[in-house]
């Protein structure tokens, strides 16, 4: 078993990881920038280093000195949660050329799932599914339009190196295809140094669905069920739910089927996520696969009482899987709320200060997984993630009220959160009943906006978002306001919306 984890990454994750370390008896290392020295992963670690000045660049992203730094403290083994390094194939094989364990795939899976033509003809090949559209990057625009035109608009053009919304567009006729192409090509440039762009059907009124699986390195695979991610700002996830309202028993058993296929077909280990995009008629589509724990791994925990990452050290370790797939149940309901120091009423700009006040929820079925505490600082280097409010109901109904309940009664002030959105969002018909989709937040923001932003195509959710901030003050009865705070704009009494 391994002795000691370094673990590569900070915040919430980070405070997660220490936790399962704690429970097998494994010594936890955290690394920390300037910017963190007082952070809440550094203080609960059995061990912390300094790793370098405040900037990712210079601290969480420093690949030779992460390794360096865990040869120097005998750590046997590196975590790198989500995010930074999580899927760096150049990291991962400087960590397996280290002789040190990585926590997480291999190197070569990373690399032929990372990136996405590559991955679409491998699933193609595998029988898993795709989305119609091409395997190969798009070389020029006529050869685009031309491709368009054969598999119908609308379609989308995405870059063939990266995710999370970054290099996508929809592209509705040959007049909007020139504009999108170039667009789409020179943002998938700067966020990923690589401007490949590649083709896909569009997919009307879809649904996000995701299969978590674990496999080891003796050729065993389970999947763990699915989870339901279809709400979404800017295509980032906002809610998160296990199981998904929207998939039966027969759609189950071949959307996971699937899952496994797409992990064997890269000879996949450790903890991964398929994700996939369904219609409404229940067809699935390969969408990507993420190559590492997944940022809403705990509702999937909450259903299934399985502790995902202490099975990724142990799958590291060497251990064989003990869990076998007839063995594993869904057990109730979860949903998961991220909440992120951004300011609704300025376009989601990033919310940075100290926490002078934080006040966790609890009661029945409520799981709190923070990376903040009084006191600490919320830095404007790093994703404003401060924590994530996951409940659990015996069935998707108490669910959510008990999510209602607990976001009512947590309370964070010094910096301003996104919790009034998710007070709207609970409270939303289409949401109760299941039946939104990825264009939910879009279809739903839109009444709520001005006139005079109604034919602007290029209108973005965060504009949107400030809207509907304000018509949430403009509801809420009972703001609780205190001078001794820096800011209590999200300081709400237990109340519901009407």
């Amino acid at each position: 078993m391994i002795k000691k984890i370094l673990i590569a990454n900070r915040g919430e994750i980070a405070h997660r990881i220490i936790k399962a370390c704690r429970e097998l008896n494994i010594t936890s290392a955290a690394i920390y920038s300037e910017a963190d020295k007082l952070a809440l992963h550094v203080r609960r670690a059995d061990e912390a280093y300094l790793i370098g000045p405040s900037p990712a660049s210079e601290s969480y992203l420093n690949k030779e000195k992460i390794i360096r730094l865990a040869k120097e403290i005998g750590a046997d083994a590196i975590h790198p949660g989500y995010g930074f390094l999580s899927e760096n194939a150049e990291f991962i094989r400087m960590v397996e050329e280290s002789g040190i364990i990585f926590i997480g795939p291999s190197s070569k899976s990373v690399k032929l799932m990372g990136e996405k033509t590559s991955a679409r003809r491998l699933m193609k090949a595998n029988n898993v599914p795709i989305v119609p559209g091409t395997t190969e990057p798009i070389k020029n625009i006529e050869e685009g339009k031309k491709i368009s035109s054969e598999i119908g608009y609308p379609v989308m053009l995405k870059a063939a190196a990266g995710g999370g919304g970054k290099g996508m567009r929809k592209i509705s006729n040959d007049e909007e295809f020139e504009s999108a192409y170039n667009r789409a090509k020179n943002e998938s440039l700067k966020a990923f140094g690589n401007d490949d762009v590649y083709l896909e059907k569009f997919i009307e009124h879809p649904k996000h669905i995701e299969v978590q699986i674990l496999a080891d390195k003796f050729g065993n695979y389970i999947h763990l069920f699915e989870r339901e991610c279809s709400v979404q700002r800017r295509h980032q996830k906002v809610v998160e739910e296990a199981p998904s309202i929207a998939v039966d028993e027969a759609t189950r058993k071949k959307i996971t089927n699937a899952a496994i296929d797409a992990a064997k077909a890269c000879n996949y280990y450790n903890a991964g996520t398929i994700e996939f995009l369904m219609d409404s008629n229940k067809n699935f589509y390969f969408l990507e696969m993420n190559t590492r724990l997944q940022v809403e791994h705990p509702v999937t925990e909450m259903i299934t009482g399985i502790d995902i990452v202490k099975q990724q050290i142990k799958i590291a370790s060497g251990e064989k899987l003990s869990l076998r797939q007839e063995d594993i149940k869904i057990h109730g309901h979860a949903v998961e709320c991220r909440i992120y120091a951004e300011d609704v009423d300025n376009n989601f700009a990033p919310s940075t200060g100290k926490i002078v006040h934080h006040r966790l929820t609890s009661g029945p079925g409520i799981r709190i997984d923070r990376g903040i505490d009084v006191m600490s600082e919320v830095p404007i280097y790093y994703d404003p993630m401060l924590s994530k409010v996951i409940t659990w109901g015996i069935d998707r109904d108490e669910a959510i009220v008990r999510m209602q309940r607990a976001l009512g009664e947590y309370q964070i002030s010094g910096v301003i959160t996104n919790i009034p959105v998710f007070r709207w969002i609970l409270n939303q018909k289409i949401f109760l009943d299941g039946t939104f989709d990825i264009n939910f937040l879009d279809n739903e923001f839109m009444p709520l906006v001005p006139d005079k932003w109604k034919d602007t195509s290029s209108v973005e959710y965060e504009e949107i978002a400030a809207v509907l901030s304000a018509l949430l003050k403009s509801q809420e009865q009972e703001l609780l306001v205190s001078k001794n705070h820096v800011d209590t704009g999200n300081l709400w009494r237990d109340q519901n919306y009407e």
